[in-house]
């Protein structure tokens, strides 16, 4: 019951994080694979931490290359 109240916490202190901060990365998104993954079944912690991370990661370089393409065409060169 201790593991379901902190599964809980964790994620709406996941979701309650302010809107103007950058995607979420590999801590943040980690930490929702590795509850999601409790949840599925005995020993997919790990597990889901790892895809969280890595799906975080790829989030987090698709913002970057977004607002690298932005700037770029707000500030036409020549």
């Amino acid at each position: 019951m201790r593991i379901a109240v902190f599964a809980v916490l964790a994620l709406g202190l996941t979701a309650a994080l302010p809107a103007a901060a950058k995607e979420g990365g590999c801590a943040k998104d980690g930490a929702v694979g590795a509850v999601a993954g409790h949840f599925v079944g005995k020993g997919h912690a790990v597990a889901g931490a790892a895809a969280g991370c890595a799906v975080g990661v790829h989030r987090r370089h698709q913002a970057e290359h977004r607002q690298e393409q932005q700037r770029q065409n707000q500030d036409p060169k020549g």
